[in-house]
């Protein structure tokens, strides 16, 4: 096999080209388990065995939904797709409601779980979901069927009976039906075939940093139902890259494990990591902090392609000596090449801190959609990164900016379509380009991403305003963890704030302010009058219309239980301003006279 076409050539190819003795290491409890190339592919062929044994034909729908990443879902995946059938992954976060609609809509015949947790809730919705015939977990669960089922069952079908099927399937074939979280209303299924996510893996595969075929690894904990780092196991497999799988709840003591060379994390992942290392650093004393601060302000100043001169370039290499080697280590980061970033804006701040550091942290750019990577910088090549961007248009893809702004792109890796929604297939579908709903501007080859079509809002006064660029420059403070900024159809721009904690009692020690458990010392005077002096300070930036002119102090995070993020952390607008309407009326209402 010269290239991986279908999705399950992937395996195969490994097989092939860079057999691992290791292939996955899965965490599973407190317990990392490995299993080989060959087992993999072994494994892979019983299910499909199986799932014929239980009558599942070319074209059925079959749910997958893991807590945390492990191999046996990239087993199902391809065991499933290479009998022509068609696999449906589910957010494990996602509501009883949501997760009936999605099986009801992709009309699913099998769900397989992972944990006893997920076996509760799907059998809690299964009387609601008529075509759902059985539910099978990879955890041992009492009275659950277990997915080794299936290879008891292969037992009563020929491999050849798999291979007539496999054979015939194509490259433009649908393999996979992604229900997009969504920022609003129902989700709605992104059909996405075998071509248009192989296509990606591969095109994508010239942006990742020089790594050794057959000897490399990585960590992979982003849920792997969402399409990017789906993507990426595809390619880490053809790649013989060894792949260590886990969950977002356990980062810190996986990547000490795993010591990975690449990985992929998403911005809120890589502002909890630059809070602790600024905290630790600043909580030393005399040469210790000095040293670090030193070092942290140098990395802030980082520019590719030494556009800084030699003698910054000396300095940094000093700092990354005596202060970052120190940080990477205490990560499990000593051997990482490349981390790559998606799914929302990355600050300028903490792009230029990382790479500064030798962590070379890439942004990207795309959607369930497009499969999903449509742009990312890079460090293989000069003049491929630029802070601020999210890099240049991967090969084979196409990306022109409309009249309005709005960013259009072209390719193999666009969807087929919406399942059962040809109306709004139509909406987004049109001679060939796929319309984002992202607004940007193209410089230099650089895409930069300046905020959703949808989420832009007019003033009382007429003017646009583009809250994502705005909640963008707020988070560069060390004292805002979360905001969402208001004001459609209001006087002036207001926000709601979620404080950056850390930062926020360090400041308090050091003024005298009392810190209670109520989130009563949030409405303390002096803390809301430096607070009010940060967001002045970022609001030069920007135009009297577009500023901040009030704000509440919220006592809890955003949540996915609220309703108010989504799985991949973006905001839901709606229900967080629906959750918090008091504050917004307060607000304004204050500002009334």
């Amino acid at each position: 096999m010269t290239s991986p076409k279908r999705l399950f050539d992937f395996a195969y190819y490994q097989l092939e080209h860079y057999p691992l003795p290791e292939m996955m290491t899965s965490k599973i409890g407190d317990e990392w388990v490995s299993i080989s190339t060959q087992q993999f592919v072994d494994q892979m062929q019983l299910v499909s065995r199986g799932l014929l044994a239980l009558g599942v034909k070319p074209g059925d729908r079959v749910a997958l939904i893991t807590h945390a990443n492990r191999h046996e879902w990239d087993i199902m995946d391809n065991g499933i797709i290479q009998v022509g059938a068609v696999d449906v992954p589910i957010y494990p976060t996602m509501t009883p409601d949501d997760c009936a609609y999605i099986l009801n809509h992709s009309e699913a015949k099998f769900c397989f779980v992972s944990n006893a947790e997920l076996y509760r809730k799907i059998s809690s919705i299964q009387s609601q979901c008529a075509a759902l015939n059985g539910i099978y977990t990879f955890d041992r669960v009492a009275n659950a069927p277990h997915w080794t089922d299936l290879f008891t069952l292969a037992d009563t079908v020929e491999w050849e009976s798999v291979k007539k099927i496999s054979d015939a399937v194509e490259e433009d074939d649908l393999a996979t039906v992604i229900y997009t979280s969504g920022t609003t209303g129902l989700p709605k299924g992104v059909m996405l075939s075998h071509r248009n996510i192989a296509s990606n893996a591969i095109n994508s595969e010239e942006r990742l940093p020089f790594l050794e075929k057959g000897n490399s690894r990585c960590l992979s904990f982003l849920p792997v139902s969402h399409i990017y780092e789906r993507m990426l196991h595809y390619m880490y497999i053809s790649n013989g890259v060894r792949m260590y799988l886990s969950g977002m709840e356990t980062i810190k003591d996986d990547l000490s494990v795993a010591h990975p060379q690449i990985f992929t994390g998403v911005p809120r992942l890589f502002e909890k990591f630059y809070d602790g290392i600024y905290a630790k650093g600043m909580a030393n004393t005399g040469i210790k902090k000095t040293l670090f601060k030193w070092a942290h302000d140098l990395a802030l100043q980082w520019e590719p392609d030494g556009k800084n001169g030699l003698l910054y370039e000396f300095k940094l290499k000093v700092a990354r000596k005596l202060v970052f080697s120190k940080v990477k280590a205490a990560l499990g980061l000593t051997d990482i090449r490349a981390v790559a970033s998606g799914s929302a804006a990355l600050q300028i701040r903490l792009a230029k801190f990382f790479n500064g550091a030798g962590i070379p942290v890439l942004e990207g750019y795309g959607l369930t959609e497009t499969s999903p990577v449509i742009t990312v910088n890079t460090m293989r090549s000069p003049f491929m990164i630029r802070p601020g961007t999210v890099g240049k248009v991967i090969t084979g893809v196409e990306v022109k900016i409309a009249s309005d702004g709005e960013i259009l792109c072209k390719g193999p890796n666009v969807m087929m379509g919406y399942y059962r929604e040809p109306e709004k297939t139509a909406e987004v579908l049109k001679d060939g380009w796929f319309y984002t709903g992202d607004i940007g501007e193209v410089n230099d080859d650089f895409l930069r991403i300046t905020d959703r079509k949808k989420e832009l809002f007019k003033t009382s006064g007429g003017k646009y305003v583009s809250p994502q660029v705005i909640e963008n420059a707020m988070k560069e403070s060390l004292y805002i963890e979360q905001i969402i900024v208001v004001g459609d159809g209001e006087k002036f721009p207001a926000a709601l704030i979620v404080p950056e904690m850390i930062g926020l009692k360090e400041w308090a020690t050091k003024q005298g302010v009392a810190i209670d458990d109520d989130g009563r010392w949030l409405r303390n005077e002096a803390l809301r009058e430096m607070m009010e002096a940060e967001i002045n300070r970022i609001n030069q930036r920007f135009g009297n219309w577009e500023q901040v002119k009030a704000f509440s102090l919220l006592p809890r995070l955003f949540s996915i239980d609220a309703g108010e993020i989504t799985p991949t952390l973006k905001l839901r607008r709606k229900q967080i301003c629906a959750n918090w309407k008091t504050e917004i009326d307060a607000i304004y209402h204050r500002h009334s006279a």
